[in-house]
This record gives C-alpha cells, structure tokens and sequence, in this order.
C-alpha cells in the first residue's frame, strides 16, 4: 500500500474516525461522531488518488475500476486495522471513501440493543433482516450476532459479504467468508451454490435485487437460519420492499413465503452520544408472531405498526419507545430524537420533563 495511504489511515485510527473521504483537490476529509472534519495535509491530485487505489487492489482490479467506475473492497494496514472502502469517480476524477472496521467483534452486551435481539442466535430457522440506511450499524449488529453464535453453538457459518468487514474466528463453528469480486462473482452466483455446501446458517451481506432475495428466501425455507441486510428505515417498509421486488403475478406466492420464513426485523439509525463519545444505536423490533403473519400473507402491511406498539411484552419496540428509552438514560440530545423520530409533534410533549407543565391547583 502507498505509503500517503498509510498515513491517512493512521491518523484516521489515532483520531478514532469511523469514516475517511478523499477527493482531488481538497485535503482528506475525517468523520467523527457525525460531524466532518478536515486533515492538515495536502489537497490529493488525481494521479496520487490513482496511485492509492492501484496500491491496494493491484493492476488488474484497477483495469476492472475504470471501466464499471466504481469498486467495493477491503484493505487492511500494516498495524492490522481493517478498512470497507469504496473507489468511484466524480468530475471524471477518482474519489475513495472508507469504513474503518473494528478490529475486534464487538460483544452484543456492549451495543445497547433491546435483549430480545440476543434471542435471535438462538433460533434454528428462517429469516432475519437487519436494517436501516447506510453507516447505522447494521454489520457491527450481524458480527456481534455471528459472534455469539460462535461461542454457543456448533455450527457451520457461511458468509457472502461486499466486501469481508469483520473477520470471524473459528471458536465453536466452522466458519467460511466468501467476498463478492474475489471469492465468487456476485451475491446470486454464491447464494445459487450454496445449499451444497452444507451450511447451518447464512449471512448475506445485502439482499440487492431479486435475484439476491429469491435465494435467500429459498435458504430460509428449506430449513437453515438467514442473516442479511437491506436499507429501509422501518419493518413495515421492509416488507413491501421484499414484495415490490418481484413482478405482480409473483407477489401473492412471495407474501406466503415472505409470512412463512420471516422471524424478525431489526432496523437501526445511530445517535450520537451526549454522555460520552460515540455513538448509540436506537432501534425497532418486528417480531413474527401470528398477527404478524397473517398481516404479511394478506398484504395488511399497515396494520404492523399497530401490532408492534401494542406487543412490547414480547419484544417488540417501535423506534421512537426507543428514543424515548435512551434519552431518558441520557444517552441522547432531546431535540436530536424529536428531529429524528417518527411523529415529532408526539416525541416532544413524550421528552418534555414533567417540571415545565405549569401545575394546575384543584378548586378548595
């Protein structure tokens, strides 16, 4: 790798970013907690920026980046930290941008997720989706799944991910991660062979097209437990998405399948913590209970969230329950959930503390 790369991914570790920008012209760009910030080095020109990218794929994947003009991969530095990044050009010139990747899986106990989400690992078939829009956590959650699972059980553990970000251990399970562009060609062609190669569970990084979503609903159904990913922003949202995918003729047959293999929806969108720094996940839970099948199966999709405000007893949780919980942990900026809840009319009078109402005395 270039030694400029290097560096910039140095001070990107030491700085504790999560993200690095670079486009021609401008210095490398960090993001912290949120908020973009400029590196004192030099503007990057384009012949540096092609430099930097052929350092860490090789000539020949470099050929492949000019002409799709875009490539997903992984690189790792010298001292071992892990980066996703993604090569594209813009102004017909070259920009990256990358994902720092922790080292470490991280604990589930650590991520301040609901506990029901813990179940999950536990169960011994069907679906789980996590979701939420790019950079909310979604493969920090699927790695601290794989990880428990890891430590509970005997399993084998099949991975389709574009590109690898956390790397798994073997400890209990026999492990396997095929990277899309470098173990097999795209997420279709590996989910098509997969069957036959005797899996436990599955984890696909994303679930793009319909392609990608008829193979995993199919490993679903025939018996083995299915993690993967899509960017929507609620559980009912999710649903329809999976069910648009596919032609009209095909939807009635997919709602069956959609309401017989899903058992959990998890979608997530990151705070930033007030408290300390970080960030802090705040989340809904869509579990798969008979209501909710039905719902699914008779395309009463906007009946869920109903059924998901009134079932909290069994683990569900709408996200703005969930603002409400970790603002009140002080966790959270009270107009950060207002601005970035559901109903923020609701959000404000729910996070408004009960000494601002003037206290009206009762007739003597």
């Amino acid at each position: 790798m270039a030694a400029g790369i290097e560096n910039i991914l140095a001070k990107a570790i030491e700085n504790k970013a999560s993200d690095v920008h670079i486009n021609v012209g401008m210095p490398p760009v960090l993001r912290k907690n949120t908020e973009l910030l400029d590196m004192k080095l030099p503007p990057v020109n384009n012949e540096t920026a092609k430099e930097m990218v052929i350092s860490m794929v090789g000539p020949d994947r470099f050929k492949t980046f000019t002409q799709n003009r875009d490539l997903d991969f992984s690189t790792t530095v010298k001292d071992g930290h892990r980066f996703r990044v993604n090569a594209h050009y813009q102004r017909e010139t070259i920009a990256i941008s990358f994902r720092v990747i922790p080292n470490q899986i991280p604990l589930i106990e650590k991520l301040n997720l609901p506990p029901i989400v813990k179940e999950l690992a536990d169960l011994p078939r069907g679906l789980v989706l996590v979701t939420g829009h790019t950079g909310s956590g979604k493969s920090t959650t699927l790695a601290a799944i794989m990880g428990m699972i890891n430590t509970k059980y005997r399993k084998r553990i099949i991975t389709l991910e574009d590109p690898i970000e956390y790397g798994l251990e073997n400890d209990n399970c026999m492990i396997e991660q095929r990277e899309i562009g470098a173990d097999c060609p795209d997420f279709a062609f590996g989910l098509r062979h997969i069957l036959r190669q005797d899996p436990d569970i599955i984890m696909v990084g994303e679930m793009r097209d319909l392609e990608t979503c008829s193979f995993t609903m199919t490993a679903a159904e025939t018996g083995h437990l299915v993690f993967s990913t899509l960017h929507t922003i609620n559980a009912p949202q999710t649903v329809e998405r999976i069910i648009d995918i596919y032609p009209a003729n095909q939807q009635n047959q997919i709602r069956t399948m959609l309401a017989n293999t899903l058992q959990a929806v998890i979608t997530q969108t990151l705070f930033r913590r007030i408290d300390e720094p970080g960030m802090v996940p705040c989340t809904e839970i869509l579990l798969c209970t008979s209501a909710v099948r039905n719902c699914i199966r008779e395309n009463r999709i906007y009946e869920i969230p109903n059924i998901v405000e009134t079932s909290r007893r069994v683990g569900m949780q709408n996200l703005d329950h969930s603002i409400a919980e970790m603002y009140f942990k002080g966790y959270i900026d009270r107009e950060d959930g207002i601005n970035r809840s559901s109903n923020p009319g609701k959000m404000e009078k729910l996070l408004t503390p009960l000494e601002q109402f003037e206290v009206v005395q009762p007739p003597e």
